[in-house]
């Protein structure tokens, strides 16, 4: 692990975050990948959970099982010990999808805001791989990540109400998919069929923290 600061913060009465710098990029991912599969590793009772995240994890304790300050300590030994610990293989996951049409109701926008031609947006987005930076929003929703700069939009100015469940969509220098029909700001190119959560299949998720992920054309 590169020689960085990691920072600890209070968050609320029964959380703590860890920062790990502040710049997203490859550095830092693995640096908090390594801290959260080595601190998780240790099973400390009174952890109720750990969140990673781009460049943080989010920690919920139980203040009846464990103390701020002693938790601070294991969280600091967790950290040097971690520097020599070897990560496990990356998963590397492909996702088919078909694009345009009214699987992307939004291709247009990005063809116009971008220059780009259809089939030009779609080489692009299928070009990159993609790291799997967080897990939110809803459950099993990825942030996928870094998006190549020639298909930068915004998001949307107002939320549309409902996209379908696997809507594969983008925003700023991000792409992710919609595991459920929800509401969406950002500009849906595409649609996956693969089922990205399950209730009744653990682990539920098809995709997690530290997954990379390449996008297919169907």
């Amino acid at each position: 692990m590169p020689d960085q600061i990691m920072v600890r913060e209070r968050y609320g009465e029964s959380g703590i975050r860890i920062v790990f710098g502040d710049i997203i990029d490859e550095v830092t991912h693995e640096m908090v990948r390594r801290f959260f599969l080595h601190f998780t590793s240790l099973n400390i009772s009174g952890v109720v959970d750990v969140i990673p995240s781009f460049r943080t994890c989010l920690i919920h304790f139980n203040n009846d099982l464990i103390r701020y300050d002693e938790l601070c300590e294991l969280i600091d030994t967790t950290e040097a010990d971690g520097k020599n610990i070897v990560l496990p293989d990356v998963r590397r996951l492909e996702i088919p999808v078909r694009y345009g049409g009214d699987y992307g109701p939004d291709m247009d926008f990005v063809c116009s805001y971008s220059g780009l031609t259809r089939e030009e947006v779609i080489e692009i987005h299928c070009a990159s791989i993609y790291r799997v930076h967080a897990i939110g929003f809803m459950p099993g929703f990825p942030y996928l990540g870094p998006l190549d700069k020639r298909l930068y939009v915004p998001r949307q100015a107002t939320p549309v109400l409902k996209v379908p469940q696997g809507s594969v969509g983008i925003a700023q220098l991000q792409t992710g998919i919609y595991p459920f029909e929800s509401p969406a700001g950002w500009r849906i190119i595409g649609r996956t069929m693969i089922r990205l959560f399950d209730y009744t299949k653990p682990p539920f998720s098809v995709l997690s923290f530290g997954d990379t992920v390449r996008f297919i054309r169907a």
